[in-house]
């Protein structure tokens, strides 16, 4: 078994976010940062998870559920005070604790297993993963001896002209050895200029102990990203955007143009599908082979079958499945299933109800609480009227059905197989199988009525 455990702080309020909610559970990429961190602190190897929490602690419990453990700062004291709760939950611990930043949902579970086993390689107390840049403001400066060995850590508004010219920073990302961590931790101090416990001071204590601290470059700038405002989560959001996009192109998926596609980590799109610009796929979604969707198309937990053509269309908890063309102007709503070869026109809405293989919903169509057979066509203005004010109720069209054009269905009402509905009806009893259902007052010819109107 693993002995390295990650410790992740998200305890901070992310003043700078100007948000009631807690920094770590702003989305990027369709979930919030602090999922991206558990994911990458998962893939890393760790075996078991801590995640210190603050400012709107409540939501962030409520969020991670049982899928970590739970440390609570209750005054945000500083970095170093709040892996010092964590101590608690790990009495007898002897390892690694990787110490990761609920804000950095660029991570990648890989990089940090690699600083892991590096770290643990050097045979150091302490490892720092470090990057150079040429825009290390907002980030602290990390300080080699003549050996080039890390010697410390400043921070930037503790740092001098000289220290800040420096280009090699720190990333937040560490790995110290147990109990050895928590020793040092209890030796903080607060004096400098936040007044606070820094995490990076636990290296000169461990210099002080002449213990060996190693700081480990990494070439992957954007992952170690920290995210602090609206604007850098724009940024990260658009980086975590591209590598979706790529690694689904370099899986055979079509992307007309990756600068107008969004498209969340969590969606899955098979083989040889084309992905037109201005569409936005989002949660649970799965889209087969061969399918082409778009343009603008917004789909949200739908599942869609092979072959399948989408277009101007908004689809969300529903089910389309093969060889499917629907839109423009289409709304698919929760719990709806459109079955294989199903063609749907121009503002149509399908709420709770399945339609059946082959059928057509042609244009201006309301279908609501319905179940639909196969092979029924349903004419232009058809709406069933599932609706009472109080209840709600169901319509049932069976196969290869006939409804004419601007028909009213009021449900609860069963539409016979073969049967016609003649357009213009309203009905509100069953039609039997192979009748012709008719609902609509008798026409009547008034003659000469028009121009003694027009001369009222």
């Amino acid at each position: 078994m693993s002995d390295l455990i990650a410790i992740i702080l998200a305890a901070g309020k992310g003043t700078r976010m100007k948000s009631k909610m807690p920094k770590v559970l702003h989305k990027v990429g369709g979930k919030p940062m602090v999922e991206h961190v558990l994911k990458a602190a998962e893939d890393s190897g760790a075996r078991e998870k801590i995640v210190v929490v603050g400012f709107g602690s409540e939501q962030v419990v409520e969020f991670i559920g049982n899928r970590a453990k739970i440390a609570l700062q209750e005054e945000q004291l500083g970095t170093g005070h709040a892996v010092l709760q964590a101590e608690k939950l790990l009495p007898d611990f002897v390892g690694t604790a990787l110490i990761l930043c609920g804000d950095t949902p660029l991570l990648e579970g890989h990089e940090l297993k690699s600083f892991y086993e590096m770290h643990k390689e050097s045979g150091a107390a302490a490892s720092v993963l470090t990057d150079c840049t040429d825009s290390p403001a907002g980030y602290g400066r990390i300080l080699r001896d003549a050996d080039n060995n890390v010697s410390g850590i400043v921070e930037e508004k503790d740092a001098s002209a000289e220290q800040k010219a420096i280009r090699e920073i720190n990333t937040g990302i560490y790995c110290v050895e147990s109990p050895l961590l928590f020793e040092v931790l209890h030796t903080l101090s607060c004096n400098n200029a936040q007044g606070e416990y820094y995490l990076t001071d636990i290296l000169l204590k461990l210099r002080e102990k002449h213990q060996k601290i190693c700081g480990i470059a990494t070439e992957d700038f954007p992952m170690i990203m920290g995210i602090n405002s609206r604007k850098q989560l724009a940024i990260a959001e658009s980086i975590m955007r591209n590598r979706i996009l790529d690694k689904l192109m370099d899986n055979g998926v079509t992307i007309m143009d990756p600068a107008s596609t969004f498209i969340e980590a969590s969606v899955e799109i098979g083989r040889d599908t084309i992905i037109y610009p201005f569409t936005w796929l989002e949660g649970q979604t799965k889209i087969g082979e061969d399918a082409i969707i778009g343009p603008n198309v917004r789909l949200e937990n739908v599942e869609v079958g092979n072959a399948t053509h989408l277009q101007f269309l908004y689809g969300h908890d529903c089910k389309v499945e093969k060889q499917v063309t629907a839109g423009p102007y289409v709304h698919l709503r929760p719990d709806t299933v459109i079955k294989d070869n199903v063609k749907i026109g121009n503002f149509v809405e399908v709420k709770n109800s399945t339609v059946g293989v082959g059928s057509k919903l042609p244009h201006l169509t309301y279908i609501g609480d319905s179940d639909i057979g196969n092979s029924v066509n349903m004419g232009c203005g058809c709406i069933t009227v599932n609706y009472n004010g109080k209840k709600k109720y169901r319509t049932t069209i069976e196969d290869n059905a006939f409804v004419g054009c601007n028909s009213n269905l009021v449900a609860p009402v069963n539409i016979g197989k073969g049967s016609y509905v003649g357009a213009g009806s309203t009905i509100t009893k069953d039609v039997p199988a192979d009748a012709l259902g008719v609902g609509r007052i008798r026409q009547i010819n008034i003659k000469n009525w028009a121009e003694k109107y027009r001369n009222s």
